[in-house]
């Protein structure tokens, strides 16, 4: 069976930098920090006071009705907001277009910890006074896969629809999904991407116990230093982003513009440890190495890595002994770029915001920065002959673009997108 050619049709995104995928982009591109003071609650009491909160939200400007609002956890919000700009974006007349032929795979890590934090809460207030009450929108306010089925209802979609949930790499997974469904045939138009919002004491708290969590509430446009060796820990971000991906002769029938080609993914698992990852990055040379093999690429087809690069110890290096062992010498022609140096670490959205970036730096020929590395801020175990695209973007020819993302759980996805050509 020959299989099918995907492309990226369409772009959205709500992150720390902006409530659009061109708002976000460009400030990737100027290394701007989304990190800020918690406002979601009052944090003054937690050791982590800081966060990469999306700012200026507004649901009903997304095109979600206040009513419904009220019935949707804010990283369902986010969710359809950012599909809503990426179907915007992809211009596909509803009208016309196949809609038993359109899925929607997102991929969400932990889905309405604030719904279940808020309902179990006012639970423990009221049990012994009025006994139990709960809002009859709890569960399907808090279920992570509901979001995909708001945007199906939403847009009348009857093809594939479900949610992945690998951690932090459950976005890539669900970019991973849908492409496959595409090349096999199974659909011509997968809306694919990821969500979350888990800045509330919950979440805070739960990394915050675990030392994830960088402490420099002093300074927390500078907290995110992926690859230097004043690292702490990182910072939680929120968001969505979505990509539309199209099988190619379809998106070519109906003249569609074209952002690059989807051409791999691969999966692996480090079988190590539930938090840490392997110390060699052994999961991540099999991932990077199968998703090379599933593009039908070489090591050498490939410009810019948007690294997994947390800015937690174990994690950066790790991840850059995985990038020397795959590339070998070619290693040192990279760029090299961790933007959750400045969107934050968005969890199980992180994947679909970073591939985002990825599929712009392939269009744009600009690798964002890894910010805030400062002069003689090095670890004596990272190789800093890799270019790490410091502080500043670089413009270069991106003719392909890999991107990485690695869960707790030991779940590795990776994903790769290049230049589109017939």
């Amino acid at each position: 069976m020959e299989l099918k050619r995907v492309v990226v049709t369409g772009l959205g995104a709500v992150t720390p930098l902006g409530n659009s995928a061109e708002e976000t982009w460009q400030n990737l591109v100027k290394g701007v920090s989304g990190a800020g003071p918690i406002t979601h609650f009052d944090a003054s009491q937690f050791k982590a006071q800081f966060a990469c909160e999306v700012k200026d939200f507004n649901a009903e400007a997304a095109g979600i009705d206040r009513k419904e609002a009220r019935k949707m956890d804010l990283y369902c919000q986010y969710a359809i907001a950012a599909a809503r700009e990426a179907l915007t974006d992809s211009e596909l007349d509803m009208e016309t277009v196949d809609k038993n032929r359109i899925g929607v795979v997102y991929g969400v890590g932990i889905g309405g910890m604030h719904t279940f934090e808020e309902e179990v809460s006012n639970y423990a207030k009221t049990a012994e006074t009025i006994g139990p009450r709960f809002s009859p929108f709890f569960v399907p306010k808090m279920i992570s896969d509901i979001c995909a089925g708001h945007i199906s209802i939403m847009y009348g979609f009857h093809g594939p629809n479900y949610i992945t949930s690998s951690a932090c790499a459950s976005s890539t997974n669900a970019l991973a999904d849908a492409f496959n469904l595409i090349r096999l045939g199974k659909a011509d138009v997968i809306v694919s991407g990821g969500a979350e919002a888990a800045i509330f004491p919950a979440g805070v708290g739960g990394f915050t116990a675990m030392k994830a969590l960088s402490t420099r509430n002093d300074d927390p446009t500078h907290a995110s230093r992926p690859f230097s060796a004043s690292r702490d820990g990182f910072i939680m971000g929120e968001g969505a982003g979505c990509l539309i991906l199209e099988e190619l002769e379809h998106a070519k029938a109906r003249g569609a513009k074209i952002y690059a080609e989807m051409a791999g993914e691969g999966m692996s698992a480090d079988a190590h440890h539930i938090t840490a990852s392997h110390p060699e990055g052994l999961g991540a040379i099999l991932v990077m190495k199968n998703a090379l093999e599933d593009a039908g690429m070489s090591p050498e087809d490939i410009d810019y890595i948007n690294v997994h690069g947390t800015s937690t110890h174990v994690g950066d290096i790790s991840e850059a002994k995985a990038i020397k062992e795959v590339f070998g010498e070619h290693a040192y022609k990279l760029n090299i770029s961790s933007t959750k140096s400045m969107t934050g670490h968005l969890l199980g959205a992180a994947g679909a915001v970073e591939a985002l970036a990825s599929v712009l730096a392939v269009k744009n020929d600009i690798v964002p920065p890894t910010i805030n590395h400062e002069e003689g801020d090095e670890d004596e175990e990272i190789d800093y002959r890799l270019n790490f695209t410091f502080n500043t973007a670089q413009r270069r020819t991106v003719r392909a673009a890999l991107s990485n993302t690695f869960g707790f759980g030991g779940h590795n996805a990776c994903v790769i997108f290049r230049k589109y050509a017939e």
